[in-house]
């Protein structure tokens, strides 16, 4: 989910200290992440102060742990999920997700040629903020043979504004008085990367969490026929497309958790693994948010990633209030 892209220490906002002493700074903070008092929106704040001022030692291993992280962040989060509830969940977010992300696709493609952004670029962000950021992109760079300037651009630009909507989000959800169902979908719907989506929704109620985490994963799935879609648009058809295998297993824990009684009296441990995975996650996200990737995105691609964050944003808030 991150970019590959080292941190150096010649950036004016980090601070002249050691190798070493960078390192203990980094865990002290990734253990106070595990604890109860640090919540995934702090996490988040924490890694962002660490990129900018001290520095992530830990960098070129950032894109495998928070994929990794994140998977055993969702898949413990079915173990809290009953099928029934969060198939009526799924029912309630279909239309809006065809809509949102065939709506998403198409304006970006039409944005990214006025604005004259580099194709491959503007489709990243477009196919990052249509369904499930960080991990709509990952699938789909290799299939469009996006070079690591055009991923790293990308990226950025989807992870700035994770960070903005993690905190954001909750409060304008709590200042119009949505219901947790329309809160989560919401979240699922505005929210590029599912961490995020997850770690607003689980601060606002355990039902907009539910709704939020079944919503977006049932979005995720369309990273296949995108995919598919994106070989026949850049005329790239010998790439494989990555299918997110981790969605079954968060199905196969919620099919326990809802059947087996057993597997129900031990589901709250594998909860809290998930919460403290998605607190790391979220974390590390931060962390590698470094000011030479910040700078990377550039004016018109980062344009392009607000304009249509704040459609898709509006455009849904107004759907889940007038007609969920």
């Amino acid at each position: 989910m991150q970019t590959h892209s080292s941190l150096t220490h010649t950036s004016p906002l980090l601070f002249n200290i050691s190798s070493n002493t960078s390192k203990i700074i980094f865990i002290t903070c990734l253990v106070l992440c595990l604890t109860p008092f640090i919540s995934p929106a702090i996490a988040l704040l924490m890694g962002l102060i660490i990129a900018q001022f001290t520095g992530n030692p830990y960098l070129h291993l950032n894109h495998k742990a928070t994929h990794l992280l994140l998977q055993i962040a969702v898949v413990g989060l079915g173990f809290g999920m009953n099928v029934h509830s969060a198939m009526q969940a799924g029912k309630e977010g279909i239309l809006f997700t065809i809509a949102s992300i065939t709506g998403t696709l198409v304006f970006g493609s039409l944005m990214g040629r006025w604005l004259n952004i580099e194709k491959k670029t503007s489709y990243l962000i477009s196919s990052g903020t249509a369904i499930c950021g960080g991990s709509a992109i990952a699938a789909i760079s290799p299939v469009i043979k996006a070079e690591e300037k055009q991923i790293s651009v990308a990226l950025g630009c989807v992870f700035i504004l994770n960070s903005i909507a993690l905190f954001v989000f909750p409060v304008i959800g709590h200042h119009l008085n949505l219901s947790q169902t329309q809160f989560g979908l919401w979240c699922a719907i505005a929210i590029h990367d599912t961490s995020s989506v997850v770690g607003a929704a689980s601060k606002y109620g355990p039902h907009a969490l539910e709704v939020a985490t079944t919503v977006k994963l049932a979005r995720a799935l369309w990273i296949i026929p995108v995919s598919f879609l994106s070989t026949f648009i850049f005329k790239n058809k010998s790439k494989k497309v990555s299918i997110p295998y981790f969605i079954g297993l968060f199905i196969l824990a919620m099919l326990l958790n809802t059947y087996i009684p057993a597997v129900a009296t031990i589901s709250p441990y594998f909860i809290t693994v998930a919460k403290a995975a998605l607190t790391l996650t979220l974390f590390l996200i931060g962390a590698g948010l470094s000011r030479k990737l910040l700078l990377s995105v550039g004016f018109k691609p980062l344009l392009q990633g607000i304009v249509l964050w704040l459609t898709i944003s509006s455009t849904a808030l107004y759907a889940v209030m007038h007609l969920a």
